[in-house]
């Protein structure tokens, strides 16, 4: 049996100003004992019980998530745990304090690799200031934050005003309700308001963000353009104009510069689509010495999906495969939970899982291009890369106004 909590309100979204990773501090210490039991005492038990009990919170998610996973037989005994871990966490000022230093080194360490610059750079690069920038918590919160912080926050933010709670497996529907109603009895609402998103600002100008990382081995980059909320019209068209691009091994990126040209190990595209306005992305690691190139084939994909209409037969092809992955999906019972959250947080009509197959394999190729159009316009495109000053600067010039910075995240020109 699975069970996930849904806590809107709980995630790095809501930090406070100048405590970014407040919300994933307090989720990863609750976990940490509670008034019954000692850290050691729990994973213990949970061990013996080959169950688990995990509470997460994204340094820019909107919600904490505590998720249970335990046989049929023990589910009683691991749900008391879990709801001991929700509602009571002490917070030991000892594990904290080994979170911290933990925590420290890996933030610090994180700076030594090109995916982590390029990941941050492109963040701040589509989302300015917005929570939605943040890909790891800040080194100042973490060096300032207290356990009295983790205390307040996890009092205001772990409320059930506006929780979802989900459960699947070897559980009847009465049972999961009489389960849920009786553990969770001392989980009284608080009153709370609805937690409120916004878009992020929109990006400047096209340019070229450069982190100039000296002795690169290789070239990390990105193209990424704004894009829209999970809830716009537009989903299901830009989810199958993915699909054409870099979506998977099948993607016109991968085999034009994998399989053709034999330029990276793989390139790939996504959309990032939540409560407020995500972007489109295209990203792959290519030889310093063919840097130029790459980006030139990488854009050229891009422009064509602007200006050619898809074919009828690959067209068809990335619809089916969408299809076919989502029904295949529908053969795990935590899929189909997360199909029905998912239709809960965007407030989705009732029927939408039953349309998807209809809705994606009826988009047409005039709608595909139409939405490049949109959405891929050279003008809202920015150009993200990492490697060495030296070697790749002078093709990355030819693609626009650079903007170049060092490896701590500082504009250097």
């Amino acid at each position: 049996v699975a069970v996930q909590i849904y806590i809107p309100g709980a995630g790095g979204y809501f930090d406070p100003a100048g405590m970014a990773g407040l919300a994933s501090f307090t989720a990863a210490q609750m976990r940490e004992g509670t008034k019954q039991w000692t850290t050691m005492q729990l994973n213990e038990e949970l061990e013996r019980l080959a169950a688990s009990v995990t509470v997460s919170a994204g340094v820019s998610s909107t919600e904490a998530v505590l998720s249970v996973s335990a046989l049929p037989e023990h589910l009683d005994r691991v749900m008391d745990i879990a709801v001991d871990v929700l509602l009571h966490p002490p917070f030991p000022d000892e594990e904290f304090a080994r979170y911290k230093q933990r925590t420290r080194a890996s933030i610090l360490q994180n700076r030594s690799f090109p995916g982590f610059l390029l990941a941050e750079t492109a963040n701040k690069v589509m989302y300015g200031d917005h929570p939605a920038s943040r890909i790891i918590p800040g080194l100042d919160a973490l060096e300032k934050v207290t356990r009295a912080d983790l205390v307040a926050f996890h009092r205001a933010a772990y409320v059930p005003d506006h929780a979802a709670i989900a459960v699947t497996g070897d559980i009847s529907t009465a049972g999961a309700r009489r389960m849920i109603e009786t553990k969770l009895a001392a989980w009284t609402r608080a009153n709370a308001p609805v937690p409120e998103t916004a878009d992020p600002p929109m990006p400047g100008p096209s340019q070229v963000h450069f982190v100039a990382r000296p002795n690169s081995v290789q070239t990390n980059l990105i193209v990424s353009a704004p894009a829209i909320a999970r809830t716009d019209k537009d989903y299901d068209i830009l989810t199958v104009m993915n699909k054409v691009i870099g979506g998977g091994p099948t993607g016109r990126l991968f085999i034009h510069l994998r399989e053709d040209k034999g330029y990276t190990y793989g390139a790939y595209s996504g959309l990032t689509a939540g409560a407020y306005r995500g972007d489109w992305s295209a990203s792959t690691d290519v030889r310093t010495d063919v840097t130029e190139p790459a980006l030139e084939d990488l854009m050229w994909e891009v422009a064509r999906l602007r200006t050619e209409k898809v074919p009828a037969d690959e067209l068809e092809a990335a619809k089916r495969s969408l299809v076919a992955a989502f029904a295949l999906s529908l053969e795990s019972p935590q899929s189909i939970m997360g199909l029905h959250l998912t239709r809960w947080r965007y407030k989705l009509p009732a029927d939408y899982w039953d349309q998807q197959p209809r809705r994606i394999m009826a988009v047409t190729a005039e709608q595909v291009q139409a939405a490049a159009a949109k959405y891929l316009d050279p003008s809202r495109l920015q150009i993200i890369a990492v490697g060495d000053a030296a070697k790749i600067a002078e093709a990355l010039a030819k693609h626009g106004t650079v903007v170049t910075y060092d490896t701590e995240g500082k504009v250097i020109k």
